[in-house]
């Protein structure tokens, strides 16, 4: 697959899930799918784009997106439970002492199994979770209260998401509350190619707290079938209740019926509220608590530009887009007027008297183009007044005679326009096709690991099978092999063994030929970093004998 398909769309990993998915769900389509059956538009001749001089080319920029970022893999691999083996039976049910839930909690062997999980193996990355809880959950205990809801139940978004915005599922389950679309489009949640409500922590927290109050009042006031069935779907657990002939949560978990998933996911919710309750018992000492989001909303009466937004504010880009993880691209919705966006505290005054002041026409400085039959980058670069070689360059196109129908074009139309939209099409969320493999005769997990160049691990992962090792002629697995070949030199700790030792300083001279991405992936690190560590700007070109500075772990090579 050409680097620009491969980076553009990023490997996905097992999760969590709110709602059982029906068989084949997928989420979102790409609209940069390369699997489509499009057709293809014919383009002029490379000889049109030859002198363009991109600087750092953007599929340079797009391919280090293949490789997930290693907290992010941590985040998924705990949520998943793939090494998590807690007994089968939950053992005497008791209730805790000298802490005080406003949620039914319990002790017996299941919660404390992950009790143990939590503060031992995967104490690292619970650590994390806690961090970020300070971030999250003061909004989302007040909204919860709003619903009269009980307030510890927020930590469900815990065992979903670890409170990652990032975090994912295997059927592309999004956002702090693993909605998947059809899902959150069935709780109001909208999503197209410009934003999806999943991500918002405030939208999808509304409609999770509607979600759960739903289910409550159909297992009639019971929180543990409520919980539960937030993960498994109300229907599967209203089939277990008439299959076992009870409502008793535990003696359900007894029976073949509910998957692992489902039996593990009260016991992890109470888990986490146990250790956060009381983190310094647990052996958890130095938490650095995130500070929460604080923030004021605005409306923007035609799509805007986040960087616009973020220097009338006197923020900056990250700022802005980490208060609103709705938006996928680099702007607001272009088809949605008077769009609420959130901004810093106490910077309302300051954009809104800039904003008056802002020419229309620069309130955007890139428009999206979709692909019709007949149009050409040289026909494009005519329509709009631009320079082929700039549509090239922002949209990293390898093949200039070959454009998808339907694919979506980034145009620049303002002078000194950024990278920032090809960092943007790295959509978190948006998924390749996954790249399945067909079992055969003596197949076994160690030998396809071996031949996809993954791990066992990932492929258990993938394909939710446990700790099974059993395999059948003629199974489909999932092996995500493009992607995952990228981020290859990554252990799950996001370290590979020739990474350990101290941080240095090197100075490195460039060679002809050279990169920043081919330079990244020499030391093992990444585009931006090194553009900030030497203060380039997105569209710096390379030449031989430049010096550039670069911080390297002790064992790295150069």
């Amino acid at each position: 697959m050409k680097v620009i398909w491969a980076a553009a769309l990023v490997l996905f990993v097992g999760g969590c899930l709110p709602y059982s998915a029906p068989e084949g769900v997928t989420g979102h389509p790409s609209e940069l799918d390369p699997g489509r059956s499009e057709a293809l538009v014919s383009q002029e001749s490379p000889e049109a784009v030859e002198n363009s001089e991109p600087g750092v080319v953007a599929a340079d920029l797009l391919e280090e997106v293949a490789v997930i970022d290693p907290e992010t893999l941590e985040d998924n691999l705990l949520l998943a439970g793939v090494d998590q083996v807690p007994p089968d039976n939950e053992g005497v049910t008791v209730a805790p002492v000298a802490v005080t839930f406003d949620f039914p909690v319990v002790e017996n062997e299941k919660v404390r199994y992950f009790i143990d999980y939590y503060s031992g193996r995967g104490h690292g990355t619970f650590t994390r979770w806690l961090e970020r809880s300070g971030r999250y959950l003061p909004l989302m205990r007040q909204i919860f209260s709003e619903e009269d809801l009980p307030l510890d139940l927020t930590y469900l978004a815990m065992i979903e998401s670890g409170f990652n915005n990032r975090a994912y599922s295997w059927a592309n389950a999004v956002g702090p509350w693993q909605f998947i679309e059809s899902t959150g489009r069935m709780m109001g949640l909208q999503s197209d190619w410009w934003y999806d409500e999943r991500r918002d922590f405030e939208k999808s927290t509304r409609a999770a707290a509607r979600f759960l109050k739903d289910l409550h009042r159909r297992f009639d006031g019971d929180w543990y079938l409520a919980v539960a069935s937030y993960n498994a779907g109300p229907g599967k657990m209203s089939h277990a209740i008439r299959k076992y002939n009870t409502r008793d949560f535990w003696e359900i978990s007894r029976g073949k019926y509910l998957q692992l998933e489902t039996k593990n996911y009260l016991p992890k919710l109470m888990a986490a509220l146990i250790i956060a309750k009381e983190p310094e018992k647990y052996g958890f000492t130095d938490i650095q608590y995130q500070d929460p989001h604080d923030f004021e909303t605005v409306k923007v009466p035609t799509a805007t530009d986040l960087e616009v937004i973020a220097r009338l504010c006197g923020a900056d880009y990250e700022t802005v887009k980490a208060l609103n993880p709705e938006l996928k691209r680099w702007c607001t919705p272009p088809g949605i007027r008077d769009y609420a966006v959130r901004i810093p505290l106490g910077s309302r005054e300051r954009f809104e008297s800039g904003y008056a002041l802002l020419p229309h026409e620069d309130r955007a400085n890139y428009k999206r183009h979709r692909i019709a039959q007949g149009d050409t980058l040289l026909a494009l670069s005519h329509q709009y007044k631009i320079r082929v070689a700039d549509i090239v360059a922002l949209n990293g196109i390898k093949n200039p005679k070959a454009l998808r129908i339907g694919a979506d074009l980034i145009l620049p139309l303002k002078k000194g326009y950024t990278s920032l939209p090809v960092d943007e099409l790295k959509d978190d969320y948006v998924r390749s096709r996954r790249q399945t493999y067909t079992v055969r005769s003596g197949d076994s997990l160690w030998k396809i690991s071996r031949r996809f160049h993954v791990s066992e691990k990932e492929l258990r992962v993938w394909n939710r099978l446990g700790w099974s090792n059993t395999l059948r002629p003629g199974q489909t697995l999932v092996v995500s092999a493009g992607a995952v070949k990228a981020a290859k030199p990554q252990t799950i700790a996001g370290k590979s063994k020739k990474e350990d030792g101290p941080v240095r300083k090197i100075v490195y001279q460039v060679r002809a030929g050279d990169t920043l991405w081919g330079i990244g992936k020499q030391f093992s690190v990444n585009t931006r970093q090194i553009m900030a560590w030497n203060e380039l700007s997105a569209d710096h070109i390379l030449r031989p004998g430049d010096k550039l500075t670069l911080m390297v772990a002790g064992g790295s090579r150069g």
